[in-house]
């Protein structure tokens, strides 16, 4: 009887090239998003911005799963010193605690399913079977957002229990409906949250080899690709995600954020060039943002995209910090972006521009930042 170790991250092993198809399938594809809309694209629930959270170490657009990529998080391979614009990223939320479950194996599943009588979605009818998938991920939903609400109250014996049930209820769903893509997505989806990566995984790669055309399945399987330190498998996946849905941003973001932290794996691979990957690289945040206009989360990444660069652009970075703080409520995040104006125009050296950028920040929220801006300025006015 396989054990489960719960867990936050899912994504997938060798054996897809990221070609399987550009076109989604049409009823899988529509209920595998239904089914799992909890795990996926949450921009709008989180779009709206809080000048409280302006020093906020982090900024990565919601989407789906956890989004965890290779050796650090986004910005911190190359970023400037200063702080990242506020995001909703999955690591800074409640966290179920890693716990074990067990699966039914397939001989007591059958046991079970012959000893008593069968349900309805028991047979071969599949809208019985999007019934009882619906009632399981409905339940699910509630479980995990009292668990998350509960804190250090959790009750985890009492967590455990129930989603143990729900384990069950899949384990045996998936029995006798074999076929069903969206249920093993969202069962993919369970796992992956209380840190159950290798059983998470088999669902997805299950759920890919029954139904190619699943954007949010290739997205998860180069999430535990990254995850693992395979940047290069990762990315056919991301491209696959992208073919299929080019309209979501969370898939060019992805894109992005690999070619920014793995660049050197790339690189060695000697079948890329430093130009080429930083043209993808920020092609990809620009689509990203292309795609979600009124997320600024994505336009903030772009922007930080220019220091990624080997040889960036100053003037259009400056150029987009200026739009971009026009974008921006008053006080700390507009001020944010006068701070990365003042970083371009020391990086194009004109310090006496940059100071004049920094007289204008304020906010006490951003004092540490302007001051290593200022010794910056100083240390290169003795050179």
């Amino acid at each position: 009887m396989p054990n489960i170790t719960v867990g936050i991250n899912t994504g997938g092993t060798n054996g897809d090239n990221g070609r399987e198809g550009t076109t989604r399938g049409p009823a899988t594809a529509r209920q595998a998003k239904a089914s799992s809309n909890n795990d996926h694209n949450s921009h709008g629930a989180n779009r709206k911005r809080n000048a409280k959270n302006i020093t906020a170490t982090h900024a990565r657009p919601a989407g789906s799963g956890r989004v965890v990529f290779i050796k650090k998080t986004p910005h911190q391979a190359s970023a400037p010193t200063i702080p990242v614009y506020p995001g909703t990223s999955p690591r800074h939320r409640g966290r179920i605690l890693p716990m074990k479950l067990v699966r039914l194996p397939t001989f007591l599943a059958c046991l079970l399913a012959f000893a008593l009588p069968f349900p309805t979605w028991a047979q071969p009818n599949p809208a019985a079977a999007e019934a009882k998938l619906k009632d399981i991920v409905a339940r699910q939903k509630i479980i995990l957002t009292q668990a998350e609400k509960a804190g250090d109250t959790l009750d985890e014996e009492n967590l455990r229990s129930q989603l143990q049930q729900l384990c069950n209820e899949y384990d045996l769903l998936l029995r006798h409906n074999p076929r069903f893509v969206p249920a093993y997505i969202s069962y993919a989806l369970l796992l992956g949250k209380v840190e159950n990566r290798k059983e998470s995984i088999d669902l997805l790669l299950k759920a890919n080899a029954l139904d190619k055309n699943l954007p949010l399945v290739k997205n998860q399987l180069g999430n535990y690709l990254a995850e693992e330190g395979k940047p290069i498998e990762a990315m056919n996946y991301y491209l696959s995600a992208i073919q299929l849905e080019p309209k979501e941003p969370l898939y060019h973001y992805q894109l992005g954020t690999l070619i920014a932290e793995a660049r050197d794996d790339f690189l060695k691979t000697g079948e890329w060039t430093r130009p080429q990957l930083d043209k993808t690289m920020q092609d990809a945040f620009r689509q990203a943002t292309l795609a979600a206009p009124s997320d600024w989360r994505y336009a903030y990444r772009y922007g930080l995209s220019f220091y990624d660069l080997e040889n960036p652009a100053w003037e259009t970075a400056l150029q987009f910090w200026k739009d971009f703080e026009a974008k921006l409520k008053p006080g700390a995040e507009q001020q944010t972006c006068r701070l990365h104006q003042a970083k371009v125009l020391l990086a194009q050296n004109h310090p006496d521009e940059a100071r004049s950028a920094l007289d204008t920040v304020t906010a006490p929220v951003l004092a540490k930042e302007k001051e290593k801006l200022i010794a910056e300025m100083e240390t290169m006015a003795k050179k």
